[in-house]
């Protein structure tokens, strides 16, 4: 399907040099840094939708948006990208895709891995739903420890689970040398894939920090704000 093949082919991540179709192994651990308002959420609903189009469940998980929110989300991404193609067939397709997601909203204050984990163990002992690859939105690293992220990275290991997550950096904090920003460097060797957006303008850029192959050529992409994908 044409509106397929030209999502993936304009994927960023796909283009930026990792190894594997979807970034992340069994177990893998992602995040997405960049300031507030750059286009975090998008690039991993995109992500979702990615492994959506190739049946594989995704699991996302909210800290601060309503359930229809996020959905809006999801919806408004799959249409800015699939605008030129005939639209009882993207309703067709979409109908479809959405049999591989499930939207989960915690409070901030009231999240912790063995809640996520109970409720997610709930789901696949119903045979209601397995992710493939959870996206977990809005946790807030300056103030959850390391230990959380440890516990998140053994739940990943051992429901073979990929899990991706948003880190907001701040403007008034500079990067150190490998781009990284000091309040994240605790808990970076936590993480198998490291990318960064960045605003130049109205331009969006991203790069790889961590987990690229070593022969990766490419080092920075040109993004579409409007759908995040690789401007063409």
């Amino acid at each position: 399907m044409m509106i397929r093949k030209e999502i993936i082919e304009r994927n960023p991540l796909l283009n930026l040099g990792f190894d594997r179709e979807y970034i992340l192994s069994d177990g893998g651990l992602g995040a997405v840094l960049a300031h507030a308002g750059v286009g975090k959420t998008a690039l991993l609903v995109q992500t979702a939708l990615h492994a959506m189009m190739h049946e594989q469940p995704v699991l996302h998980v909210s800290l601060n948006d309503a359930v229809s929110k996020v959905d809006l989300w999801y919806r408004e991404l799959f249409n800015d990208m699939a605008s030129k193609y005939d639209s009882a067939e993207i309703t067709q397709y979409w109908e479809n895709m959405l049999h591989y997601r499930f939207i989960m909203t915690f409070r901030v204050e009231g999240f912790s891995v063995p809640k996520l984990e109970e409720r997610l163990a709930d789901l696949m002992q119903q045979n209601i739903f397995k992710p493939h690859t959870v996206i977990l939105d809005g946790l807030k690293f300056d103030e959850s420890g390391r230990g959380l992220l440890v516990e998140l990275k053994e739940m990943a290991g051992k429901y073979a689970m990929r899990i991706w997550c948003t880190v907001h950096t701040h403007r008034h904090e500079p990067p150190k040398e490998d781009g990284l920003p000091l309040s994240f460097l605790h808990v970076a060797d936590l993480f198998d894939v490291l990318v960064q957006l960045s605003s130049q303008g109205p331009e969006v850029y991203i790069k790889a920090l961590k987990g690229q192959s070593p022969d990766s050529r490419q080092d920075a992409l040109l993004l579409d704000p409007a759908t995040m994908l690789i401007k063409s």
